[in-house]
This record gives structure tokens, C-alpha cells and sequence, in this order.
């Protein structure tokens, strides 16, 4: 995996609907969505299929332009999330039901909500297969399905997560596991762990790492911690100008990295990690912990696995720039479960909303897409409870940033963005498929210092 696929943002995409939290999967009685498994008609003009950032935000510009009656959503999950908070919920900072709302509350009114799992893609028929053998037809398909997490190839888990000081932000039913296990933090390793593996919301080890290090400093109990990052990865970010100010805040807080150390198995009855040295295949490595944070391997959604509409790896196929299929002129992809060489972000998802738009428009009208999407995302690096660093950039790994400041540089104001600003603008314009991204703010905040 090249680093800046690795490198991501917190502004994150599809709703968990691993092991969701009890309590938290109340179906809501707006009224306005079959309530059937099946779907209520058997043809749409647009049918998306995931009911994630990506989908939600693409249904509601559908649904502007072809009527509600005529747009419809897959989307198995009673719960929609807003995933960029986990990491402050799993440092204490925020709580997991602020991030949690019922799906019928987001799904765009009068749009078709079709509660059931697409089981397979057939776009040369222009159909799919739901559950119970349900075809549904389509004129228009948005594949939006995001991606999935693997706890289970680590060896031990997710049977591990049962035991204590073991957690992970990548899921509604572990990332509050991840504040008790810091909660009672005595002596020893904490170590944080990054996969083999593509992932979404790639920064999220870093920045719990970070925050727990801010923790420990002020409960007293840093002196006793040995912190580490034990990352798959040969960088610890993709992009040089963040990279080395991520240094310099690993230097200045006496963390430890190990590169090259992929985590095969976790035996939470002793307490200890093992890692593989990917520099020396065979060889593994065993840490005791007494806190360890587990991003999971993720890949894409089994569904699309040999699927017509993806590449080799199982990733939806797309052309780079329109976010076109490369075979299928009435396919489109976004976010997570494509093979856009840029961070899974949903921070990429705003951007990718917007070109995507203009280009089924345009595709609508039989005209050629002309709208390119440069690969922008970003990643807010929660270095501290009022610490970001504003990572932004493009396909290039080049910095792509909205703001005249020296984003690499950490700031209070940026974490006041994250924290309180960007969940305003996740629910009340980028789900209602009204924000495409920062690329009109960037260009009014430079023309005004021309």
C-alpha cells in the first residue's frame, strides 16, 4: 500500500453496522420510508446503493433532480454515524451518542429507503439482487457501499474486546473501550497499532495516540507510560510537510515508533500484542500492554469481490477524475468502496459529491463529463484536547489547503473546526447534499489576498 492511500482523514464515511451499540438501533417513525424489506417497486432512475455519508449526500442531490418518487436507497443499517467524533469519544472528549442517529432521520424525504443488503451486482442487465432474491432495476447506479472492517484476521479477536485495557474508535461497540482502558491506565506499554492493510480515517491511531498522551500528562501518570505506535507502514504520514511536523510532535512527547510492525494476533487473557516485522517475514515480536488501541485490516465490502463493477482487489472501478465506472457509462461510485487513489475519507466524500453531481448531470443530457475531481481530502490531526493540525491535499500528496496559514502548524482554532463545526456541517450540509467541499471557500479566502 503506497503511504498516501494510507493517509486519510477523521472526517469519516459509511455508518458502522458492525456490533452496534444497543440502545442505539430505534427505528424512527417519520413515515416518509417503506418500512418492507423488500423494495416497494421493482425499477428506480437512481439507485444507491450504501446509506453512508456518500449515499446519503448523493440521494439527496438525486432527489433534486429526478423527484424523490424516482430515487431510491439500499441501506441494511437502523443507525446512521458520524464516525470523525469516535476519536474524541474514545478520549473522553465527546460522547458516543452525539454521533448516533436514526437512519430514517437523515434518508432524504420521500426517497425510497430499501432495508435490505445488496447481494450482488449485475450491470450488464442494469439490476441488482437484494436479500430473499429481490431484483431491483435501475437506469442510474450510485455503488456507495463503503468498507469493511476485519477485527476477525487478527488472531484473538473480536473476542478479545470481552477482556479489559483492549479497545478500537473504528467501532460503536468498542471505541467506549478504548476511554475505559485509558480511564484506568496504571504502568506499562500503550500502543496503538495501524494495519497492513487500505483503511479509512487513517489518522485515527495517530490522533488517540496523541490525545491519550495529553491524558496521561494530566491525570500524572505519563512518567509511568511508554507509549508507541506500531504501524504496517514505512512513513508516518504521506504527506512530507504533515509528516514532519508529526515528528516533531512525536520527538518534543517522547513517543516510540516502530515501522514495519503489523499486528497478527492479540492474546487479551495475558495482555499481549504480537506483531509481525514486515522487514523480516517470519519473524514476529510479542509487547505486553497494559492499553492497546486496535485499528482493524479493512477491504472492500464482500459484495463487490469478483464483482463486473471492480478492479482486481474488489474495489469499484472508476475513472479518477468524473468518478465515471471505466465499462459502465450509467455506474458511478464514491467514497470508501472505490479505488480513487486518495485517502477514504469523508472528507474526500464532500469533494467527490460535488463532481459527481455535475457529472451524472451532464451524463443525464448524453454529454461528456467535464468536471475533474483532483483527489482532494483532509485530515484533521488532533495532536491534543485543543490541538489540530489541518492536513489537506490532493492526489499528488501535495498540500491542498483552504486557509492563508501555515496549516502544518498546531492550532486551537482548527480543533474548535473539528470538534464543534465540522458535525454542523456533516448533518446540515453535506448529508441534504448542499456542501461539496472547501474548493469554493479556498478560492474566496485567496482571492481576498490578491
Amino acid at each position: 500500500m503506497s503511504a498516501i492511500g494510507a493517509v486519510s482523514s477523521c472526517f469519516c464515511l459509511r455508518p458502522g453496522v458492525w456490533l452496534l451499540k444497543p440502545g442505539m438501533q430505534k427505528t424512527s417513525s417519520f413515515g416518509l420510508h417503506t418500512a418492507a424489506r423488500c423494495a416497494a417497486k421493482d425499477y428506480y432512475e437512481v439507485l444507491v446503493l450504501g446509506g453512508g455519508a456518500g449515499g446519503i449526500s448523493m440521494s439527496a442531490r438525486m432527489k433534486r433532480k429526478v423527484g424523490a418518487a424516482n430515487v431510491a436507497v439500499v441501506e441494511p443499517s437502523k443507525t446512521h454515524y458520524y464516525q470523525p467524533l469516535w476519536t474524541l469519544v474514545g478520549g473522553g472528549a465527546k460522547q458516543l451518542a452525539a454521533s448516533a442517529r436514526p437512519m430514517g432521520s437523515v434518508m432524504p424525504k420521500g426517497v425510497e429507503w430499501i432495508k435490505s443488503q445488496v447481494t450482488a451486482l449485475d450491470p450488464d442487465k442494469n439490476c441488482v439482487w437484494l436479500e430473499n432474491d429481490t431484483k431491483v432495476s435501475y437506469k442510474y447506479l450510485i455503488i456507495a457501499l463503503g468498507i469493511s472492517l476485519h477485527y476477525e484476521k487478527i488472531k484473538g479477536l473480536p473476542e478479545g474486546f470481552n477482556h479489559p485495557k483492549i479497545g478500537s474508535n473504528y467501532s460503536a461497540q468498542t471505541v467506549e473501550k478504548t476511554w475505559k482502558a485509558l480511564q484506568d491506565f496504571k504502568e506499562g506499554n500503550a500502543i496503538f497499532t495501524f494495519p497492513n492493510t487500505p483503511v479509512k480515517c487513517a489518522g485515527a491511531p495517530q490522533k488517540i495516540m496523541y490525545l491519550s498522551d495529553a491524558y496521561l500528562r494530566k491525570t500524572g501518570k505519563r512518567s509511568k507510560a511508554n507509549i508507541m505506535f506500531n504501524t504496517a507502514l514505512g512513513v508516518i504520514f504521506g504527506v512530507k510537510k504533515y509528516a514532519d511536523a508529526l515528528l516533531e510532535v512525536i520527538k518534543e512527547r517522547n513517543l516510540a515508533v516502530n515501522y514495519k510492525h503489523n499486528l497478527i494476533e492479540v492474546r487479551a487473557d495475558r495482555q499481549e500484542a504480537v506483531f509481525e516485522n514486515l522487514e523480516k517475514p517470519g519473524v514476529t515480536e510479542v509487547y505486553q500492554y497494559e492499553m492497546l488501541h486496535v485499528t482493524p485490516p479493512m477491504g472492500p465490502p464482500a459484495v463487490l469481490i469478483n464483482s463486473p463493477v471492480s478492479d482486481e482487489s474488489g474495489w469499484v472501478d472508476l475513472d479518477k477524475e468524473t468518478l465515471q465506472h471505466k465499462k459502465y457509462p450509467n455506474v458511478f461510485g464514491i467514497g470508501d468502496c472505490t479505488n480513487l487513489p486518495t485517502s477514504k475519507t469523508a472528507a474526500a466524500v464532500a469533494a467527490q459529491s460535488g463532481v459527481l453531481d455535475k457529472t451524472i448531470s451532464l451524463v443525464m443530457k448524453n454529454e461528456l463529463p467535464v468536471k475533474k475531481y483532483d483527489g482532494y481530502t483532509s485530515c484533521p490531526l488532533v495532536t491534543g484536547y485543543n490541538k489540530v493540525i489541518l492536513a489537506e491535499f490532493d492526489y499528488n500528496a501535495q498540500p491542498l489547503e483552504t486557509f492563508p496559514i501555515d496549516q502544518s502548524k498546531e492550532r486551537a482554532s482548527m480543533y474548535h473546526m473539528k470538534a464543534d463545526m465540522m458535525p454542523l456541517l456533516y448533518w446540515n450540509a453535506l448529508l441534504k447534499g448542499y456542501w461539496g467541499g472547501p474548493a469554493p471557500v479556498r478560492k474566496l479566502m485567496h482571492l481576498g489576498l490578491k
